[in-house]
């Protein structure tokens, strides 16, 4: 995965771009879940593993992330 610069934090007074910047980094921040996480089950973490990591159950990760894990993996 790519660095990426972000841009300053919008002023909250400006509730549209405030808004939008949340939009945005929630999108990445799944991105980035979902990378890491089909990174870890390559490695051979148990979805036990990978919710402790992640400050939940495993039956909330594999539920949350399984299938996307799949997907990305060709399954």
């Amino acid at each position: 995965m790519d660095v990426v610069d972000l841009p300053p934090v919008p002023d909250a007074d400006d509730p549209e771009a405030a808004l939008a910047a949340v939009v945005a980094l929630r999108r990445l921040a799944t991105r980035l879940e979902v990378e890491a996480v089909t990174e870890a089950v390559d490695r051979g973490w148990t979805w036990a593993q990978v919710g402790e990591a992640l400050g939940i159950s495993a039956q909330a990760a594999h539920k949350k992330l399984a299938a996307e894990v799949r997907a990305r993996r060709g399954r």
